[in-house]
């Protein structure tokens, strides 16, 4: 196993080393760095990167100096940081790059100078973006099609380098994306799969409901949703209609429901695939979260890949799509989202991973 140092003849090393959340920078106390490389940064919280900036020092008589790299992250303290260097649209402001600021950081809060102060710090921002890397794109052709083809706000994130966008309404889904026809198209694989809730006594709340979503994989690779239900149920009522969707649906449908981890859901997996004598039915675990799990579904829409048959449920999908993650319900986007990634085995491996049991 490498130790992963590096060691010169003049006796100076290089070393690289994990800081995996904040206790971890109490394992620095002590140390003089000449050199910080921090790999993005946006993944580091703002203690992190302060107090890695307070080891570095040295009497070595070079001046001790910091370089991260990073990718647009509008949540992250790093967009605070660079603001300056930002334009209001969110995306850089070219004629600032490479422009050197100062603060100092007074109560949590940082005060900014075009001039060094004795206590202040220097800092930069200097934009990038792909095609920055022609040797990347030459020796890799098929990188920037990756890029283009992500979902629109990653896309806008990581190809396009806006730091200001953020999955909101209509940004993970769009109206426009979906395509309404009258006449099913050929599939060659079903799923139907459920997002539980119990729910029978609403007294006037507006608690989650049990949904499920039957989906088709076409020929072409894109997907049809051809059913979509959504209702409010007591536990023995969600038992009843599971029951009764599979029997109209058919033996030839595969059931699958998100199961949770640890016991709880290891039961709840046998006590529903008991009413289901006969059927493909399994519960789903996945590390992924709700906007993960979203993402391949809303690439495949924007880009026309996704059709709903017409029904009375159109307009009720349409609008929690549409509406998510901001939304005050995201059962249907949920059933949906699981649904595409059942049927296509598309997930996002940069993101955390999918299992099936």
């Amino acid at each position: 196993m490498s130790a992963l140092k590096w060691s010169f003849s003049s006796g100076a090393y290089a070393v690289m080393r994990h800081l995996k959340n904040d206790a971890a920078v109490l394992e620095w106390q002590g140390t003089e760095l000449v050199y910080v490389a921090m790999d993005e940064l946006t993944h580091f919280s703002d203690y992190q990167y302060s107090y890695i900036t307070s080891r570095l020092r040295s009497t070595s008589g070079i001046a001790p100096y910091l370089r991260a790299t990073c990718n647009p992250d509008p949540d992250s303290f790093v967009r605070s940081l660079i603001d300056w260097w930002i334009a209001d649209d969110g995306f850089p402001n070219y004629e600032r790059s490479g422009v050197i600021r100062h603060y100092e950081r007074h109560e949590g809060e940082l005060l900014w100078f075009d001039e060094p102060t004795e206590d202040s710090l220097s800092i930069t921002f200097i934009p990038s973006s792909v095609y920055d890397n022609p040797a990347l794109l030459q020796k890799d052709k098929n990188y920037l099609k990756k890029l283009k083809a992500l979902p629109l706000v990653e896309r806008q994130k990581l190809l396009d380098g806006n730091w200001n966008v953020r999955a909101q309404a209509g940004k993970v889904f769009r109206t426009e994306w979906f395509t309404i026809t009258q006449q099913l198209p050929q599939v060659v694989k079903w799923v139907r799969v459920w997002d539980f809730a119990s729910t029978g006594d609403m007294q006037g709340k507006d608690p989650d409901a049990t949904a499920s979503v039957r989906m088709g994989l076409m020929q072409n690779g894109g997907v049809v949703i051809t059913d979509c239900t959504h209702e409010h149920l007591t536990p023995a009522g969600v038992d009843t209609k599971l029951k009764a969707i599979a029997a109209a649906d058919g033996p030839g449908i595969p059931i699958r429901w998100q199961r949770d981890p640890g016991q709880a859901g290891e039961y709840q997996n046998q006590v529903l695939r008991s009413h289901l004598p006969g059927y493909d039915a399994k519960g789903i675990t996945t590390t992924l979260s709700k906007l993960e799990r979203a993402n391949p579904l809303s690439r495949a829409a924007e880009f026309g890949e996704v059709y709903l048959l017409q029904g009375p449920w159109n307009n009720q999908l349409i609008n929690e799509l549409t509406a998510f993650p901001d939304g005050p319900h995201d059962d249907i986007t949920d059933a949906a989202a699981m649904a595409y990634l059942e049927l296509t085995g598309v997930a996002m491996p940069r993101f955390g991973s999918a299992k099936f049991r």
